[in-house]
């Protein structure tokens, strides 16, 4: 038996526009994370599986070698610092925007603004190269509602089609990055597996292009 290739997922979106591309690679799960309890799921292929995990963990668990491959935005891959991986392939799906967003027709003139996020070292990062002193507020979820009741200036989001934005009051106002999914590998992975994983790498990027 040829050892076990593992690849870390996250549910939803990612998950949804992934499997065309590991099908053109040969794997296809047997379960459907949605509907299963099962956070490993077995593949048409007996060495390879999947284990589906929040996506804000995905580069950990590659980056530790609990996972050989894993899926990741570029907002979570940003944030995360990307130590220990290759990012071999822009897979071109999950596509949106890093912006800074505020209330509409209001731009905030103040010696130090206070910022609202889930991305706290990207946005550190944006302002720091700006020469901008922030304070940084770090939130998990609702960011639209903090410029509303006063906690932020600003927050810093990923924005898809803008529509939550607007139906709160706020508008983009600057774009920080162009956000999409990459394929990311171990780099102890790469060495051991080499001719297996990479031969996934050239069947997932063929299917991209």
């Amino acid at each position: 038996m040829s050892e076990t290739i593992t690849i870390a997922l996250s549910k939803g979106r990612i998950f949804k526009e992934t499997l065309p591309l590991l099908k053109a690679a040969g794997i296809e799960p047997l379960d459907d994370p949605e509907t299963s309890r099962k956070l490993i799921l077995d593949t048409n292929r007996d060495e390879v599986k999947l284990v589906i995990i929040r996506a804000t963990d995905v580069p950990t668990y590659v980056q530790f070698g609990a996972a050989d491959i894993g899926v990741a935005g570029k907002d979570v891959l940003m944030e995360h610092g990307g130590e220990g991986l290759y990012e071999p392939v822009d897979l071109n799906i999950a596509r949106c925007k890093l912006m800074v967003a505020g209330r509409k027709g209001e731009r905030q003139d103040v010696a130090r603004l206070r910022i609202a996020t889930k991305y706290v070292n990207s946005t550190r990062r944006y302002y720091a190269q700006q020469g901008k002193q922030v304070e940084v507020i770090k939130l998990y979820g609702s960011m639209e509602l903090a410029p509303i009741v006063g906690l932020a200036d600003y927050i810093v989001d990923v924005v898809d089609t803008g529509n939550t934005l607007k139906a709160n009051g706020l508008e983009p106002l600057e774009h920080i990055a162009d956000i999409s999914s990459r394929l990311i590998v171990n780099k102890a992975s790469m060495k051991m597996k080499h001719a297996r994983i990479q031969q996934l790498i050239d069947k997932m990027q063929a299917a991209v292009k």
